[in-house]
């Protein structure tokens, strides 16, 4: 058995990517747009994919404030509306450019508010555009990809920090794969909301947030240092509007004037803690009054510029240099990986999500052997079938594969009800590469590969955002049931299948291999008898085995 997805006969379509397409052969425009909890931020690129390469040719960025919650916990009316006016001006911006996709994200502030999935179907209807969740660990390896994309690291230790509105990404890389991604809830608009009522901030208050910030940063930043090999020496880069800021009062009180682009500008932890001094000192109207700062900015700067000094100082770092790409950018690397357009340096990440699902199978100690095997198979089923029986793509082929890979994780805690176990380690893992839509559904497919169908009155059934999704879950989890039916006794009885369709009697023939002559693999066939019925019903055909 191989140890990443096979490519079975039937198809010349290498898992779990397309490389083959011409379509991704020219020149793209493309954007990319970022929903945070403070900004909405978009960028339109054009990709040249004869090099592969992507050159920024627009930029929006609009303070919306999505983070000013109501008090249930909810996004307020007023900050909905904000946000789906900015996002029709973006989108108009992006056709005027002749974008072809619009690539958009969410973060912290959706993530987090009680009816965030209420705003996502606003948008989807009156702004006609798609924003996928992420989790705070997916939005730190995305920025991670931005910042790869505009800077060299040269194979030393970077540490990359974003201090956005609800939260601070903060990451460690040389250029190869991450070794370390962190989101913690630290960002300037929630502690100015949280901590500050004083104009000037009292020292009381500043010496509250200060506590605060280094209590809830200190975890991940000595996690970060523990990731350090012996004699490496770290360093620093800076991504967000608030970290730019920053930097913009440093460039001008040093220099008279502010860099453009900003993008390289270095400036040393001592010259960061006299402006911090200087920001708690000043009241909104003088804080207004300095350069390159706007109106909302100006209200949460102070709280920023802690974030960023306290993080430092735990890092034992003397200096940041400035990124001017992070999360959108790296949407748009992300999208370039995923359709095999980048072959260079970051040619690690396109195999993201299965190195991710592995690390989770390991995790919960889902035995290699037996996950293989019945991805083997499903995957297998899976393309006999495809163009008699469904017509899903290679992306629901990469879900059901994770799904198979993991189905058997709830195991980790316990034997009885492992599949709705599996559902919530699935759902709770932070699988890297997907969107918080994919990870439903492939915890929701593995939820069903054994005992109840799936009900509307199932909660996690339920968080399926629309019928297709629905329609997806039921038809993978089927084709799930009969891989795990096929490896019953898990002990590898079964050697091969081979699937054969007979359109004419609506009939799929399983040609059994067992491993060994003297088995008669009747586990698993009287198995498969059982968890056949439901992939009939839905497909509307006679499944029929045989043993070889």
């Amino acid at each position: 058995m191989v140890s990443t997805p096979p490519v079975t006969p039937r198809t010349t379509v290498p898992y779990p990517y397309q490389y083959q397409d011409p379509e991704l052969q020219r020149d793209r425009i493309l954007a990319a747009i970022d929903v945070g909890t403070n900004s909405i931020h978009m960028v339109v690129v054009k990709i040249k994919s004869s090099l592969p390469a992507f050159t920024i040719i627009d930029r929006e960025k609009e303070t919306v404030r999505l983070g000013d919650f109501a008090d249930n916990g909810n996004l307020s009316e007023e900050a909905m509306e904000r946000g789906i006016a900015s996002l029709k001006r973006c989108r108009a911006i992006a056709e005027s450019l002749q974008a072809e996709e619009t690539l958009a994200v969410a973060t912290s502030a959706v993530r987090e508010a009680k009816n965030g999935h209420e705003f996502l179907e606003r948008v989807q209807q009156e702004v006609g555009l798609s924003i996928n969740l992420i989790s705070g660990t997916e939005e730190a390896r995305r920025i991670y990809l931005g910042v790869l994309s505009g800077m060299e690291f040269h194979s030393r230790p970077h540490a990359v920090i974003d201090i956005g509105g609800g939260s601070t990404e903060l990451l460690l890389g040389t250029g190869g794969p991450h070794r370390f991604l962190s989101s913690t809830k630290v960002g300037a608009v929630r502690l100015t909301a949280r901590f500050v009522t004083t104009d000037p901030i009292s020292d009381e208050e500043f010496t509250y947030l200060t506590a605060y910030v280094r209590g809830r940063m200190e975890p991940a930043a000595e996690d970060l240092k523990r990731r350090l090999e012996p004699g490496e020496s770290l360093q620093l880069v800076g991504t967000s509007g608030t970290i730019e800021c920053v930097a913009a009062l440093i460039a001008d009180d040093r220099l008279g004037f502010v860099p453009d682009p900003l993008n390289g500008f270095q400036f040393t932890l001592e010259e960061l803690q006299v402006w911090t001094d200087k920001l708690r000192k000043l009241d909104l109207a003088a804080r207004l009054d300095l350069p390159e700062m706007l109106a909302r900015r100006a209200e949460i700067i102070v709280a920023g510029a802690v974030i960023l000094q306290e993080t430092m100082t735990m890092l034992e770092v003397e200096s940041l240099t400035i990124c001017e790409r992070a999360l959108r950018e790296g949407v748009v690397v992300d999208w370039m990986l995923n359709r095999g357009l980048i072959e260079d340096r970051m040619q690690f990440q396109r195999s993201v999500r299965e190195r991710s699902v592995h690390a989770a199978a390991d995790k919960y100690h889902v035995p290699k052997a037996p996950r293989e095997r019945v991805a083997d198979f499903v995957l297998d089923l899976f393309d006999t079938t495809k163009g008699n029986l469904h017509n899903w793509s290679n992306s629901e082929r990469e879900l059901l594969w994770a799904a198979a890979i993991l189905h058997n994780a709830g195991h980790y805690i316990s034997h009885s009800s492992h599949h709705k176990h599996s559902y919530y380690l699935i759902r709770n893992g932070e699988l890297l590469g997907y969107t918080e839509a994919e990870i439903e559904i492939i915890a929701n497919v593995a939820r069903y590969h054994r005992k109840s169908l799936p009900k509307k009155k199932h909660d996690n059934y339920r968080n399926l955002p629309d019928k297709q999704d629905r329609n997806l879950v039921n038809e993978l989890s089927a084709m799930l049931r009969v891989a795990v039916a096929l490896d019953r006794r898990g002990i590898g009885a079964v050697e091969s299948v081979k699937y054969y369709f007979d359109g004419a009697n609506k009939t799929l023939n399983l040609e059994i291999q067992p491993a060994s002559p003297h088995d008669d693999c009747a586990s698993e066939l009287w198995n498969l008898e059982d968890k056949k019925l439901w992939f009939e019903d839905l497909y509307g055909v006679k499944l029929v085995a045989r043993r070889d």
